[in-house]
């Protein structure tokens, strides 16, 4: 069953195929400060479906992921970054990071497993 997700003003929503068998918490700096659980799915899988121009985009370090969020009210809603299966970076093989946190009440996230991830000191 599709599951959607939105932003809090709502300017921003997205859906993807199913809900997510387990999430992701990183400590890097980033992540830290941004406070998502990322959900993953491969990117032909994303649907946005608001206009791109609503979105807004950060980039830094290798610029190698896109960061969106709300341009309305600032909130992370995804990012696409290549897959890294193999150890290096996979272009043909995009993914989109959805932050879980904005499927609202359609997913009991407190049932779904954590996954931690030490950005920290991994990157």
């Amino acid at each position: 069953m599709p599951l959607k997700g939105s932003c809090h003003c709502g300017a921003t929503q997205f859906e993807v195929p199913e809900p997510p068998a387990a999430v992701t918490s990183c400590n890097c700096s980033f992540c830290a400060k941004r406070g998502a659980l990322h959900a993953y799915y491969p990117i032909a899988q994303f649907k946005l479906l608001t206009a791109r121009d609503r979105v807004s985009t950060y980039q830094w370090g290798h610029y190698i992921g896109q960061h969106h969020h709300c341009g309305i009210c600032g909130c992370a809603t995804y990012s696409e970054f290549p897959s890294f299966d193999t150890g290096e970076p996979d272009y043909v093989n995009m993914r989109a990071a959805v932050n879980a946190r904005l499927f609202g009440d359609d997913l009991d996230l407190a049932a779904v497993p954590v996954e931690h991830i030490d950005g920290k000191n991994g990157w």
